[in-house]
């Protein structure tokens, strides 16, 4: 852990001799915006913080507005019944609390992509 502290203070230094930027931990920020600008932002179901649409964790679920046992009725005589759906945005820490995103350990994350000379 002390290799690892001492790495990161000397990326730090050295970026900033060299007038860069802090190193980041993700390529695209924890966001699936692209070059799209402005994605604009969604409320937080759980907590109410403003949150990057393209950051929050999307839940839809279908509501039954019929007892199961009735629409099994229904659906036998041929009924066609429809459910509407309801659509949650969850920012990152309430997804993780809710279960809706697993915390994955390390060796089963997905491995960053090696830059450089590509073989044909």
């Amino acid at each position: 852990m002390d290799r690892y502290i001492r790495c990161v203070q000397y990326i730090y230094t050295e970026s900033k001799r060299k007038g860069n930027i802090m190193p980041t931990k993700r390529k695209g920020h924890g966001r699936s915006k692209g070059s799209k600008g402005s994605g604009g932002f969604v409320q937080c179901a759980s907590c109410g913080a403003m949150v990057p649409r393209d950051k929050a964790k999307k839940v839809t679920k279908r509501i039954s507005l019929v007892d199961y046992s009735l629409a099994k009725e229904l659906r036998q005589k041929g009924a066609y019944i429809g459910s509407p759906t309801k659509t949650k945005f969850y920012c990152v820490s309430c997804a993780v609390h809710r279960g809706v995103v697993k915390v994955r350990a390390k060796d089963k994350r997905r491995k960053p992509r090696k830059r450089g000379k590509q073989r044909r």
